[in-house]
């Protein structure tokens, strides 16, 4: 480039900088005048950089325009969501808290109900449910981790991470666990009769040891599996050395600062801001916090809260967890399900709703009904958790959608 290219293009970054050429008088950026407008429009690089600057300035403008109408749909939409919510925010009633996040912003953080019906404490933002199958997508993240670091692999089998697994362990890989192929039979319905004290993941381990079949060959068909999430956990306290719980605590809560989240451990771990689980009875409601099988972490045991799940969906745009190749396999859509046009991922529903992709999960256990459902290519999420089980929410996060993102009544 010639001297006089040279100038030129310092005359155009001048401007952008506070330094106005001679004759560009008070017109500031953005405006075209004289023979000064005239050497950056015939320069392509100082037009490049003009142009960049009238794009972030119609931005910004739109960005201010904006605001107080997104902030007055919000406000206009207040009243349809409290209706939404009304049959949880009665006397003596067992609760929920809703989010929903657009563009990495919360649009709506709210409680309604009580998290602890004989205390009156109110359900909030903060507020721990159990988690019930919303766990999943953390055992999902927990095995990817090690997948990222090389501690194991998709194709492995059974029998590679427990050496005493029966033979039909070796025709069970870790991507059939991850996505409701494997055939396992159902742990719930293997547990002794007779039995009080809490299942373990670890149990779970042992009852399906005492196998010798499946549903169906392995890889062949689609059956959700609580079995299957299950021995996931034990996978990662095998490769990683850690218990479970200790794993996605150093892993995925404390550097995603989800500091009330943990995989409760009855004895050994306490619940803050803890809600406790309820089911409708004669006349309101009885606390059905824990049963047999709420002890298995793998399958459904995690308490968090509106608030840390906005951080937990926030990283998932990110690598600061796992590669983003990883996450893409997380997030295909595998094998078709029980569900209309539905398929599984890692942890994961995969479909559509309006025409948009749809990344899901849903829970349903003792006393707790939860829901977290993404739209990815729009950055919108809406996060349900409740502390009642059957709690009728299934419809929530689309009405959610509807009056959030796509602008429908």
């Amino acid at each position: 480039m010639g001297a006089g290219g040279l100038a030129q293009r310092g005359s155009c970054l001048g401007s952008l900088t506070g330094n106005w050429p001679e004759g560009a008088g008070n017109n500031g950026p953005g405006r075209f005048c004289g023979s000064w407008g005239k050497q950056c429009l015939e320069n392509p690089v100082g037009f490049a950089i003009l142009a960049g600057v009238f794009i972030r300035l119609l931005m910004i403008a739109a960005m201010t325009l904006s605001a107080p109408a997104a902030s007055d749909r919000v406000a206009r939409l207040t009243p349809q969501l409290d209706a939404l919510f009304q049959n949880f925010n009665q006397p003596e009633s067992p609760g929920a808290s809703v989010m929903v996040i657009h563009r990495g912003k919360v649009v709506v953080a709210k409680g309604y109900g009580l998290a602890n019906v004989e205390e009156k404490i109110p359900c909030g933002p903060e507020t721990n449910y159990r988690l019930a199958s919303v766990t999943k997508q953390f055992t999902a993240m927990a095995v990817l981790i090690l997948a990222d670091r090389r501690k194991l692999s998709f194709e492995e089998c059974l029998t590679d991470f427990f050496p005493e697994f029966p033979a039909y362990g070796r025709q069970i890989t870790l991507r059939q666990l991850l996505n409701h192929t494997s055939g396992l039979l159902d742990y719930e319905d293997l547990i002794p009769p007779g039995t009080e004290l809490p299942v373990l993941d670890r149990d779970v381990l042992r009852l399906l040891m005492r196998q010798d079949k499946t549903y169906f060959p392995p890889g062949t068909k689609y059956r959700y599996s609580n079995s299957a999430y299950a021995l996931l956990a034990e996978i990662v306290t095998a490769r990683s050395g850690l218990t479970f719980a200790r794993f996605l605590q150093q892993n995925i809560f404390r550097p995603l600062k989800m500091k009330g989240t943990l995989a409760y451990e009855g004895g050994v771990s306490v619940v803050a801001n803890r809600a406790y689980g309820y089911s409708a009875a004669a006349g309101g409601f009885k606390r059905t916090d824990q049963s047999l099988t709420s002890s298995v972490l793998g399958d459904g045991g995690i308490y968090s809260s509106v608030a840390d799940l906005y951080r937990w969906d926030q990283a998932l745009y990110t690598d600061k967890l796992v590669s983003r190749k990883l996450l893409q396999q997380a997030f295909a859509p595998g094998p078709a399900t029980d569900l209309p046009d539905t398929r599984y991922g890692f942890g994961w529903y995969i479909s559509q709703y309006r025409g948009a992709r749809e990344i899901w999960h849903r829970g349903s256990t003792i006393g707790f009904s939860t829901r977290l459902v993404r739209f990815p290519e729009q950055q919108f999420t809406v996060i349900i958790l409740t502390n009642r089980d059957e709690a009728g929410i299934t419809e929530f996060a689309h009405r959610l959608a509807d009056w959030y993102l796509f602008d429908r009544p």
